[in-house]
């Protein structure tokens, strides 16, 4: 722990009873609040993912000890949350799929975790890594373009169940080709969509969906003007060419 950190103490049995309540009264509120997905987030040195790391889980009790004993706890979650959202409606669990440290979780353990989440309904399996130490999304593995695809890949390879891949995916055709050679069902662009909040549009446009003046479905503010700008431009063009010709 930090110098200043709250340190943690060991939940009871009745704690770990209301949290679970309260994971599916969250899941009531997010239904009546009308969301179509629910995830729930296993990974980045959450809770569940506390439960699940041998590094952050020292218990020795039905909740600790071997990787069913840590397992136990967010599989009663991801089984009470799946049997309150409709059926209908998928439900995803972010993992983190290596702790990236000395005797931490390992892909192994997530294959393992995975096909328990699968028994229990759950529909997708969202593959990060890392956070239990330092930033809460960064595992101590190289960053490279798609760094955690290869997690994605084998989960979905060896479960048999759907997967969704992020980390570092920023090129639509590299996330094309990502889902093309069926290395994951979803991509997930997080930090990307922050950078550009219509990147599923260009993402249309560069892969050649969509012509660019398309843009009918973007957000007025952004497409009633960009729609008539390249018109503009596309004038600009031609009258240059024309000039050069000339």
């Amino acid at each position: 722990m930090a110098e200043g950190h709250i340190v943690p103490h060991k939940l009871s049995i009745p704690e770990l009873t209301v949290l679970k309540d309260d994971w599916v009264k969250a899941g009531k509120r997010a239904i009546e609040a009308g969301f179509d997905v629910l995830e729930i987030h296993n990974a980045h040195g959450y809770l569940m993912h506390q439960f699940l790391s041998p590094i952050s889980n020292t218990r020795h009790d039905g909740y600790g000890g071997d990787l069913k004993g840590r397992m136990r706890f967010p599989l009663e979650v991801a089984e009470a949350l799946r049997e309150t959202w409709p059926d209908d409606k998928p439900v995803f669990v972010r993992v983190s799929a290596v702790d990236g440290l000395e005797g931490g979780w390992t892909m192994d353990d997530t294959v393992v975790y995975a096909k328990e989440l699968k028994a229990r309904g759950i529909d997708v399996i969202d593959c990060s890594s890392g956070g239990l130490f330092g930033s809460a999304t960064a595992a101590r593995v190289k960053r490279s373009w798609g760094f955690q695809v290869p997690y994605a890949e084998r989960v979905r390879s060896e479960v048999g169940i759907k997967t969704m891949a992020v980390g570092l995916i920023i090129d639509p055709l590299f996330a094309e080709d990502i889902l093309q050679k069926e290395k994951a069902d979803l991509i997930a662009i997080a930090r990307e969509a922050l950078v550009n909040p219509c990147w599923p549009q260009m993402a249309e446009i560069a892969l050649g969906r969509k012509p660019i003046d398309a843009m009918d479905d973007w957000p007025v503010q952004y497409g009633w003007w960009l729609k008539h700008r390249e018109r503009t431009l596309e004038q600009i063009r031609a009258d240059e060419t024309a000039a050069r010709q000339n």
